[in-house]
């Protein structure tokens, strides 16, 4: 049976991935949710399909993992515990994040909060278990790894400031858009056996928005995604968000290496890509400095 994990998956579109991650193999795959709210998580588990494979041993066991990903210690014992379970892993699938303009939040490793959320945490955890997915491939099996975030609209990054101390807040967001596309390239190099996506899924009506600190953005969150509004047309459901990124996930990245999705599951190639040969060098020497995987 094949193994996803999914990192964020309590809520949003990772959720909502995993929801038609279940839907897809008929709850017949070991689907481990990492995230912190163990009562959503055990909903999520709840409503997946019956399983259908026989015998009773060979049935899958879902899981849920409590972890604050925010945090790179955590993010160690979380990967830990998976690997003591499962030795090799299908499909790896991160969606953590928070929308906020605070760059003031720094966690006990020296990152920004909202930065640990969308790079940091997710490169340590590919890091981590890549032995797993290899190991996958080297059985002739699925290895996919999948980071939502914004891929094709981050912007020029500055290698002589990798942790922006300098950057304003839009580079800075900018910049962590450029970071999972690097990051992406960076993985593909040196497990040239996977296949790492990067993928942008358009806006998405969950509940990131009204979860913010900001109050700004919970209003805006509010409109956009209020029935009333016009907007809401322009905006995708979870349920759909999840079946397209499956899509590109299953289809779209049909062979190992690096790969950009768009928010209906297509290839987007090299569209707003602004990383380089070198730039993967120094972004992945940097982080493996940040994350202590040296």
């Amino acid at each position: 049976l094949p193994v996803a994990v999914f990192v964020g998956g309590t809520s949003g579109i990772g959720r909502a991935i995993a929801e038609a991650f279940a839907r897809h193999t008929n709850g017949n795959a070991h689907i481990i949710i990492v995230g912190r709210n163990r009562a959503a998580a055990e909903s999520i588990i709840a409503s997946f399909p019956h399983p259908t494979t026989e015998p009773l041993s060979a049935q899958p066991e879902h899981e849920f993992i409590q972890c604050d990903v925010s945090l790179l210690k955590n993010v160690r014992q979380a990967a830990k515990d998976i690997l003591a379970r499962h030795d090799k892993i299908n499909f790896l699938v991160l969606s953590p994040g928070v929308l906020s303009f605070a760059r003031d939040d720094i966690t006990e490793d020296g990152v920004e909060r909202s930065a640990a959320l969308v790079y940091y945490s997710r490169w340590k955890f590919i890091y981590d278990l890549t032995p797993a997915l290899t190991k996958a491939r080297e059985e002739h099996e699925d290895a996919k790894v999948l980071s939502v975030l914004s891929a094709g609209n981050g912007g020029k990054i500055d290698l002589g400031d990798l942790p922006l101390k300098k950057a304003s807040t839009i580079t800075a967001i900018k910049s962590m858009m450029t970071y999972n596309d690097i990051m992406m390239n960076g993985f593909a190099s040196h497990s040239p056996s996977v296949s790492f996506i990067h993928c942008y899924p358009g806006y998405v009506r969950t509940p990131i928005g009204s979860n913010s600190p900001s109050f700004l953005i919970r209003t805006l969150s509010f409109i956009t995604n209020s029935s009333f509004s016009p907007l809401f047309y322009l905006t995708m459901s979870p349920e759909d968000c999840g079946e397209y990124q499956l899509y590109g996930i299953l289809y779209t990245a049909s062979t190992p290496g690096a790969w950009r999705i768009g928010k209906h599951g297509n290839d987007i190639g090299k569209k707003g890509y602004y990383g380089d040969d070198n730039a993967r060098d120094v972004l992945w020497e940097y982080t493996l400095e940040v994350t202590g995987s040296k």
